[in-house]
């Protein structure tokens, strides 16, 4: 049996913290920034969990599982 590949747009998307969690940059930054306001635009900066739905799928483009 080969070895498994890493889905590589999935891996520059995602990393692994050291607890195991599985994090990703927030959506709906990239244009449109006059209309946003300063709060909501300074927390599309921080990184969030990706959905307990997603991880399993996530996982196995990573190569975790």
């Amino acid at each position: 049996m080969p070895k498994m590949k890493t889905h590589r747009g999935m891996a520059k998307r995602v990393r692994k913290t050291g607890t195991g969690k599985l994090m990703r940059a927030k959506a709906f930054k990239s244009h449109i920034m006059t209309k946003k306001s300063q709060k909501r635009k300074r927390n599309f900066r921080h990184e969030t969990e990706i959905a307990e739905a997603d991880t399993k799928v996530v996982k196995r483009q990573l190569g975790l599982r």
